[in-house]
């Protein structure tokens, strides 16, 4: 049974419990020195990421004490090994030599006996307040990329036309224009049907057809072969993961109140992934990768899911904000060096530059701010499409890198050959294409009302049986 949840994951949402191995995970390796060491840090993040911050008034006092305890576990532990030896050495004299040494064995048996819950009572204290501490830091974002400011900053247009070259302004206002209203066109032309899904799926469905069913597919095979051609492996994962998996990723789709809304299996204890970036960090949790493995490229596509219903209204008409779309998503592992990783991170955007140009869309790429970053965001660029039927700039793909943050939950690692120690890698994801958007994005920048026709991008013509523009069906 499928049913939509609502969850927020925010400061309670990982308990202790949830943060210990099971038959999926290891324990997070979380460190808890830094949170400690950058507390002041950490509530500026949170404060400038507009979310709750998360670790207590008492973290500080409670870490402290959690040291001592530490301390005081390790010398209880040493002591107790001290004395085992003693007596194992004290049986051996008295069997070789026969000596009378039972009243000093007994002596350390007491005081082993007084030690053992002792010990115990203070491990129990150490593992809860461990727990505690481990919780709240679980729930701590990312730390923040220099480049990432309070508003979202202009990096380019891609294609840009000349209205927008002169008004010569870093947030052109886009106007809408009625005529090229995606939904309208695809429902006269008979490529889409929403209403039958409506009544088959509820809100927020589809049916493809025809021509645009083609145009789907189209996209997916190109995006594919510009990912191969930069060095990306291909991959189908799973769309269906535990939820333990999602939670370790930091990731859940996340609507414009900063909620979160995920379909789940009822009684499975799964979830449908809202992007193939789940399952593709998964692939590789509790590895240890040789240095010169990396980096691994992969490319995922997948059928994604995401219980964003809304209100009605732009967002929710037609194809922008629909509740299971196809995606294509690159996906990133490099070794644990900042320089490493941000060298990806521009990679991966600039294949995304290049599928958006290759295909003819007017685009503006921007850096995110920082109430717009997911928890494991370190830095993340989106690239908006000009889309005049809705009168708006729209999200078409988005590139994150997130350091270390998924691959201490994943235990995902690589000995840095520089000093021989096993460090957490650095992951990073990337759209590669959001199929519905960039099949919206086409119709409503290539309709032609005087032919009442749809241009295809020349690229994806070898895709489509050769076809140069869509009509209306007979």
């Amino acid at each position: 049974m499928l049913r939509q949840t609502r969850r927020n994951y925010t400061t309670e949402t990982l308990s202790a419990a949830g943060l210990r191995t099971t038959n999926s995970l290891k324990k997070a390796h979380l460190d808890l020195k830094y949170a400690y060491e950058n507390y002041q840090k950490f509530q500026e993040i949170c404060a400038k990421r507009n979310v709750k911050f998360p670790l207590s008034d008492t973290f500080v006092h409670d870490y402290d004490r959690l040291k001592k305890l530490s301390d005081t576990v390790l010398n209880f532990k040493h002591e107790s090994k001290k004395l085992q030896n003693t007596l194992k050495a004290l049986k051996i004299q008295e069997k070789k030599s026969n000596a009378d040494n039972l009243l000093d064995q007994e002596q350390i048996l007491d005081k082993l006996a007084k030690f053992k819950p002792i010990l115990k009572e203070k491990a129990e204290i150490h593992t809860e307040l461990e727990d505690r501490l481990l919780a709240q830091v679980s729930n701590l974002p990312n730390l923040i990329h220099p480049s990432v400011q309070r508003k979202q900053t202009l990096v380019e247009y891609l294609n840009p036309t000349k209205e927008i070259v002169n008004a010569n302004t870093d947030d052109y206002e886009v106007k809408t224009d009625v005529r090229f209203d995606h939904k309208d066109i695809m429902e006269r032309f008979g490529i889409v049907n929403f209403s039958q899904a409506t009544k088959v799926s509820g809100r927020g469905w589809y049916y493809l057809l025809g021509d645009a069913a083609l145009l789907e597919q189209a996209l997916i095979q190109y995006a594919l072969q510009l990912a191969r051609r930069a060095g990306f492996n291909m991959a189908i994962p799973p769309s269906i993961v535990k939820t333990e998996v999602t939670k370790a990723c930091g990731f859940m789709p996340r609507d414009t109140n900063n909620e979160t809304q995920v379909y789940e299996l009822q009684t499975d204890d799964l979830c449908l992934t809202g992007t193939a970036e789940i399952p593709l960090a998964a692939l590789y949790a509790d590895k240890e990768f040789l240095n010169t493995e990396l980096p691994v490229n992969l490319v995922g596509l997948s059928r994604s899911y995401r219980a964003e219903a809304g209100a009605a209204g732009r967002d929710t008409r037609g194809l922008y904000r629909v509740h299971e779309f196809t995606k294509v998503e690159l996906f990133s592992w490099t070794m644990p060096d900042e320089a490493v990783s941000m060298k990806q991170f521009d990679d991966i955007v600039e294949f995304q530059k290049q599928f958006i140009r290759s295909l003819g869309l007017t685009a503006r790429v921007l850096i995110m701010p920082y109430d717009d970053l997911g928890a494991p965001a370190y830095k993340k660029i989106d690239i908006e499409v000009l889309m005049p039927g809705r009168g708006a700039w729209g999200e078409v793909s988005s590139t994150s890198n997130c350091l270390d943050f998924q691959s201490r939950r994943l235990i995902t690692k690589v000995r840095d050959p520089s000093d021989k120690k096993l460090k957490f890698v650095h992951t990073l994801n990337g759209t590669a294409c959001a199929v519905p958007r960039v099949v919206l994005a086409i119709i409503e920048n290539f309709y032609e009302p005087t032919t009442d026709t749809i241009t295809i991008p020349e690229v994806l013509r070898p895709y489509m049986d050769g076809m140069t523009v869509i009509k209306p069906a007979k």
